[in-house]
């Protein structure tokens, strides 16, 4: 992360915004469709929700899958640490 701070136009669900930040725009745009994506896949599965809804659904289904990813991060730091040996060899 660098400390100069962009700016990037991005078309989410039909929506533009002007995301700033200090990543790359190339991040900034990757982040952006990411969640497009996600939001038109809710939103086929669930047609008559309101935007606010589905952006509300589309958050807690990202932040689903981190804390799912985050446990298996975990769960393979734990496995490769000796400290934590349980193959009952102690």
């Amino acid at each position: 992360m660098s400390d100069v701070t962009n700016r990037v136009e991005v078309e989410i669900f039909g929506e533009y915004y002007t995301l700033k930040g200090n990543e790359s725009p190339e991040y900034m745009i990757k982040v952006a469709q990411i969640v497009d994506k996600k939001m038109y896949e809710i939103s086929q599965r669930n047609t008559r929700l309101s935007a606010n809804k589905l952006a509300v659904l589309t958050a807690v289904n990202l932040v689903d899958e981190l804390l799912k990813l985050q446990e298996q991060y975990n769960n393979l730091l734990q496995m490769m640490d000796p400290a934590n040996d349980n193959s009952g060899n102690s």
